[in-house]
């Protein structure tokens, strides 16, 4: 049985495959485009994002991505929970509680730290033109 090579850090992939980068760039900005269309009010899960976005079941990389989101980001990461409706950022911590009040602030109902999905659910079909 052979060995498998040694695990490559982000930036030694990159620079085996320039191909990589710009791969990974455009799965961000189809990432992007899709976050800036939940409107206010609705919220969306990880795996319904990447799903929009046309990244298939990328939920956790879709996670990744937005914790990695610079600070003032114009972005509404806060409409981002999990599929059972729950708010993933801890309630302690600051962005977990930006998010609930961000949430709040926009018309949603937040208690004992979940939404109600089938209520402020974003469902782009209903809502398009």
């Amino acid at each position: 049985m052979g060995r498998l090579p040694p695990p490559q850090d982000e930036a030694a992939r990159r620079a085996a495959s320039p191909g990589l980068a710009a791969s990974q760039e455009a799965r961000r900005e189809a990432l992007y485009m899709a976050l800036a269309q939940v409107p206010p009010g609705r919220v969306v899960s990880y795996g319904q994002l990447a799903e929009l976005a046309g990244l298939g079941r990328a939920a956790r990389w879709v996670g990744r991505s937005l914790s990695q989101l610079p600070q003032g980001t114009t972005l509404p990461w806060h409409r981002v929970i999990a599929a059972s409706g729950r708010l993933s950022l801890p309630a302690g911590s600051v962005s977990g509680a930006e998010q609930r009040q961000r949430l709040r602030a926009e018309g949603v109902l937040v208690i004992h730290d979940r939404v109600d999905i089938r209520r402020h659910g974003w469902r782009p079909m209903e809502h398009s033109g």
